[in-house]
């Protein structure tokens, strides 16, 4: 879906504060040396009988349009597996819209500034472009870039795929969040210069779901062209899923919402009837049950995840790195020194109980199961299983992509491994998510005010600063600091961000080369 033609391409017009883009003009705001415009429309609301469907075009308005408040996020829960936005955030089905971020000085560029776009993370069920990450003001203040944040869709309306239940009078599409994605992207080429933005020069990076969808940007063809660099922060790789497994989830959720919405002994609807009918609350809370029971019955996988459909995304983005088939644009990829002990609780979807961790070994050759266990044995006790769960699904998918890639275009790995006193203290470490807070100098929120309660705040900002000072750099020119070397199978350089930064090759070489065997097609 392009967001517009090419004879209507957007120009500035005479008001800094007002921009004509896809649709119409918008007006945005000042706000402390930077400019910014909420809530556009990258595509029109996908309610009524566009549920369940592709993005379309965006609807265009009248006169001027108000952009200097968010608009609605994706329908979510608040207390379900992960924690949603609270209830009285506005959201809605329809939540397409984008979010832009510049300095007010107006670019030395001839071209227009670089452009970096971050898609946010929440396992695609929860989460939003309001988030601090997504609001992007540290990046900006450098000068150096446009932001650009967006909302897609979440849960069952964008991740599990119904198109089992298509039918030519109602037809329903599959990777509905991905294609929101490459439609915001689209919106982005077609209109990021209109804000001083370089549509030619777009990093797009996410961390969690939101570094999942980079990888999976890099593998959808329709995506091509429309980014020049990536970075995929603590990326769950490989969670995109076969429809046979997609297919099994469908009917589950398709099971759970009669059980919500039907009389007991009634005529039951037709699936694609009740779908497109249910109440929104409703998908919701089936979703949530659907979730809760994935970690168990497929351990390892995660049901709210792009689906390999044959079409918008032909192949598992992993076989399209091993052929080199994905779009060879720079990335960089890492993770943080312990993924898996955040997950613990409400959230524990690792494979890291007993059961679980039987179900993964079931699945490897049985050569590798003494070496396995030897490696994670050297672990204290209660560090272990933790462990091999954020391993399997965060690190070492990461390092594969990481070695894959670096075969067809430049990749540069690190590790986080900075966590202040208390978070060691807790048995948690660097755990998944914490070098947000660190990147986008979030150190007085609530959470990051706590951890750092004995200590290590000065070290964590810095860390922060070094590393938005990578990201930055990557952003212009397409690499990172010249202290940071490119990652190659012969050597695996690693940038390990702590108090003091260092380049370590293949950092947990034996792990690596254990989880290789173990895990041969992966």
């Amino acid at each position: 879906m392009s967001a517009i033609l090419a004879h209507d391409a957007p120009v500035p017009l005479p008001g800094r504060l007002d921009v004509r883009v896809t649709g119409g003009i918008v007006r945005g705001v000042q706000e402390d040396g930077m400019l910014a415009w909420r809530g556009i429309p990258y595509a029109a609301p996908p309610v009524g009988e566009y549920r369940f469907r592709a993005p379309r075009p965006v609807v265009p308005w009248d006169g001027i349009r108000d952009a200097s408040a968010f608009g609605r996020i994706a329908p979510q829960p608040y207390k379900g597996q992960f924690r949603g936005a609270g209830p009285k955030v506005p959201a809605g089905e329809d939540c397409l819209t984008i979010n832009v971020l510049r300095p007010a000085a107006p670019s030395r560029r001839r071209l227009g500034r670089p452009v970096m776009v971050f898609i946010h993370g929440g396992g695609y069920s929860v989460g939003s472009s309001q988030e601090f990450a997504g609001r992007g003001e540290r990046f900006v203040r450098s000068g150096r870039v446009v932001y650009v944040s967006f909302n897609y869709r979440l849960g069952a309306l964008g991740y599990l795929d119904f198109s089992r239940y298509s039918t030519p009078e109602r037809p329903l599409e599959s990777n509905l969040g991905l294609r929101d994605q490459v439609a915001a992207l689209e919106w982005v080429r077609d209109n990021i210069r209109a804000f001083g933005g370089n549509p030619h020069n777009v990093t797009v990076f996410g961390e969690s779901a939101g570094g999942n969808a980079v990888i999976t940007l890099m593998a959808t063809p329709s995506a091509a062209g429309l980014f020049t660099r990536a970075i995929a922060q603590s990326a769950p790789t490989n969670a995109s899923f076969s429809t046979a497994l997609t297919d099994g989830w469908a009917a589950e959720f398709v099971d759970e919402l009669r059980a919500i919405t039907e009389i007991p002994g009634g005529e039951q609807a037709d699936p694609n009837d009740l779908l497109c009918s249910a109440e929104v609350a409703d998908l919701t809370r089936a979703a949530v049950v659907v979730q809760s029971r994935t970690p168990d019955a497929n351990p390892g996988t995660f049901c709210l995840a792009p689906v390999v459909d044959g079409d918008f995304l032909p192949e598992r983005p992993l076989d399209a790195f091993r052929h080199g088939r994905a779009h060879r644009v720079p990335l960089i990829i890492g993770t943080n020194e312990r993924e898996g002990s955040l997950f613990r609780g409400r959230v524990d979807i690792l494979p890291r109980s007993p059961w679980r961790i039987v179900s993964v070994y079931d699945n490897a050759p049985v050569s590798s199961h003494d070496a396995m266990r030897a490696v994670y044995s050297r672990l204290p006790a209660n560090r272990s299983a933790v462990d091999f769960g954020g391993d399997f699904v965060f690190w070492y998918p990461s390092v594969q992509i990481g070695e894959l890639h670096s075969r067809v275009a430049p990749v540069y790995v690190y590790r986080f491994d900075l966590a202040p006193r208390l978070m060691h203290l807790l048995g948690i470490g660097a755990t998944h998510g914490l070098e947000l807070f660190a990147l986008f100098e979030q150190v007085d929120a609530p959470f990051a005010r706590a951890m750092s309660l004995l200590g290590g705040r000065a070290a964590f900002i810095g860390a922060g600063e070094r590393m938005r000072r990578h990201w930055l750099r990557f952003a212009v020119t397409g690499r990172p600091d010249d202290t940071w070397p490119t990652y190659t199978e012969p050597e695996r350089l690693t940038l390990i961000i702590d108090e003091e930064d260092r380049i370590e090759s293949d950092p947990r070489g034996e792990r690596r080369a254990v989880w290789q065997s173990f895990m041969p097609e992966f």
